[in-house]
């Protein structure tokens, strides 16, 4: 696309999405810096060749998906009729604080595999009851599937490494304890978007036999959508405004420093809508496990956004639906 082009599209957006009310103020302002970065008025490049406004709003979903709320209010209507029509999950706790529950959409299947879903939702929002919409495609499948409440970086005073901890004892859990709803312990996999696929990489890249006394292999396969793998960049962006990064949790959280405990085969994926900084973060963690001789299927779902591309997995014959279900066997 031209630069003028570019420019075009970035206020058709912008217009278009003030027009139906889909984002604020700030968000709309943060549109209008990118489109004065595509201008030409740039400062000087801070990461790759971004300046801090595009690095920011490469790291800002609004910008570059202008129907977010709308389809923020989708997940949630959808998951309450999904559970009309499967019925209501199941709730253990897996920790001993409140927000430490995990909700369990049981199949009829004894000692059926298990599907951990990790949402995302910048570190700062999101809660379990608004991402069971994609729990039929599992109970129908003949598995169950689990989708674990944690504590936001807000609540933990900017700090990520206690929701990495809270999800890490989430997993552990249904490892534990899966004879409780009828899970096999063998087949447990993993799945998340956006920061819940930070989240769910981090998980997947833990050394679980030096840290937790578990064997390597508790997890069997992993399902990355629109992640983070390398938390530099995030640093640089105005992300650091909310989350107190440090060089401790830039290297711990960092999940593409530590492939070598990743030991189960996995699918990465983003939409070809999303932000170029994510774009990237995808393509080169899918690129680094290739190289390592791990397994990987990289894919790019064609016209879909940042929040768009999770709704494919609830859909059998969907871009992700299709590849979670291949992954657990279950066609």
């Amino acid at each position: 696309m031209s630069l003028q082009g570019a420019k075009m599209n970035s206020k058709r957006k912008l217009i278009l999405a003030m027009g139906t009310g889909l984002i604020t103020g700030e968000q709309a302002q943060g549109q209008s810096i990118l489109t004065k970065s595509q201008s030409g008025a740039r400062g000087p490049a801070v990461w790759l060749d971004l300046d801090q406004a595009e690095l920011d709003a490469a790291y800002d979903q609004s910008v570059y998906a202008p129907n977010i709320q709308q389809i923020l209010k989708r997940y949630a209507s959808n998951s309450e009729i999904t559970r009309t029509r499967i019925g209501k999950p199941q709730k253990f706790s897996y920790g001993s604080s409140s927000i430490e529950t995990l909700e369990v959409y049981q199949c009829n299947k004894p000692k059926a595999p298990i599907n951990i879903f990790i949402h995302g939702g910048a570190w700062r929002s999101g809660l379990a009851k608004d991402f069971g919409f994609h729990s039929e495609i599992f109970v129908n499948a003949g598995a169950h599937c689990v989708v674990p409440d944690f504590i936001n970086v807000i609540q933990s005073n900017g700090d990520l490494i206690p929701m990495a901890e809270q999800v890490r004892r989430a997993v552990m859990w249904v490892y534990k304890n899966a004879s409780a709803f009828g899970g096999d312990p063998n087949k447990i996999f993993i799945s998340g978007h956006s920061s819940g696929a930070h989240l769910t990489s981090v998980t997947l890249t833990t050394n679980w036999q030096k840290e937790y006394g578990l064997p390597m292999n508790i997890l069997k396969g992993g399902v990355l959508c629109s992640g983070i793998y390398d938390l530099k960049p995030v640093r640089l962006s105005a992300r650091s405004s909310y989350v107190k990064f440090t060089d401790e949790i830039e290297q711990s959280l960092s999940s593409q420093r530590h492939l070598e405990f990743l030991n189960c085969p996995i699918v990465v994926a983003h939409g070809s809508l999303e932000t170029p900084e994510f774009q990237r973060q995808n393509q080169e963690f899918a690129k680094a496990v290739k190289d390592l001789g791990r397994e990987v299927k990289f894919v790019v779902g064609e016209n879909y956004n940042h929040f768009e591309i999770p709704e494919t997995l609830a859909n059998p014959y969907g871009i992700l639906g299709k590849l979670v279900l291949e992954q657990m066997q279950l066609v």
